[in-house]
């Protein structure tokens, strides 16, 4: 893609750059519908070969199918003539994506990184200023964030209970690690932040904490695994220890993380993309379309 990041983050015009490709590449047909071609938006995904990511494209049409849309009004099959390097012209499998599909093609990227969660940004909302772009960056990077530490405590809890760990012995595992991490109970925490009762405490941590306690918990996982842990106390003093080493290397980068500001409940932002997203299902290929406006 466009653009130079610096120290592996964009900045607004770094964004910008990025907005602009994708806008230069963007096709209209004759009844007006935006599309991209396949092969342009796997550059701006950095994909170097087509058969690696037309599974990325067969992952967004099974997502487009489980949305209950239609994948014909989304994902249109067509062949373009390329001019190669010696002059010849050459045809090519080609997709035609409306701004629907391509969002869901985001979406089956790795979210986590800047690059996908811009595509997503972008085919995501109607104003596409960097400003704006750079905030919903943010916020599809900090929903991958919850997701990724949700998934590793599922692991753990698996690996607990598989391990001689009751439910009850469980809650006071994690508890044990927030003290680590935070160096206060989850209750504490949970009200410095100002969090509801009965709401998660991860869904208001700042991302640099949700990482964190992600890090901590896959140690933890790995941990018990590589070394073969059962039972509350062993498994509970490597929950500790992870957590006291994380705590340690944020420390070191002088981050306190019970001291990074609360974020708007995750939930909200959620509920917000999720909005988005049924806005452009209806973005879709008429049937008596399909003709480029290049």
């Amino acid at each position: 893609m466009v653009g130079h990041e610096r120290n592996g983050k964009m900045d607004r015009n770094d964004i910008e750059q990025h907005a602009n490709t994708l806008d230069s590449i963007m096709h209209t047909d004759d009844n007006e519908v935006e599309f991209w071609y396949a092969r342009d938006l796997m550059e701006q995904m950095r994909y170097t070969e087509w058969r690696n990511f037309s599974k990325v494209i067969e992952k967004a049409r099974v997502s487009c199918s489980n949305a209950g849309q239609p994948i014909d009004a989304h994902f249109r099959d067509t062949k373009r003539d390329v001019e190669l390097g010696s002059g010849a012209i050459r045809s090519i499998d080609d997709v035609k994506l409306t701004r629907y599909a391509c969002y869901l093609t985001a979406q089956n990227g790795d979210p986590r990184k800047e690059e996908v969660a811009l595509l997503q940004s972008y085919f995501a909302v109607q104003t596409r200023t960097a400003e704006l772009l750079e905030q919903r960056m943010g916020e599809i990077l900090r929903i991958a964030g919850r997701h990724a530490l949700t998934a590793e405590e599922k692991q753990l809890s698996s690996l607990a209970y598989q391990r001689g760990v009751n439910e009850r012995d469980f809650g006071m595992i994690r508890s044990r690690g927030d003290q680590a991490l935070f160096g206060m109970s989850t209750t504490d925490m949970k009200l410095k932040l100002e969090a509801p009762k009965g709401q998660p405490l991860a869904d208001r941590l700042h991302p640099i904490a949700v990482t964190a306690k992600q890090l901590a918990t896959q140690m933890t996982n790995y941990g018990i695994q590589e070394r073969d842990l059962h039972g509350t106390p062993a498994i509970t003093r490597e929950h500790v220890d992870n957590n006291k080493a994380v705590r340690k290397s944020l420390f070191d980068r002088g981050i306190a993380p019970e001291d990074l500001p609360a974020m708007e409940d995750i939930k909200r932002v959620e509920r917000r993309a999720k909005r988005d997203e049924k806005r452009i299902e209806g973005t879709g290929f008429r049937d008596e379309d399909t003709k480029t406006g290049e």
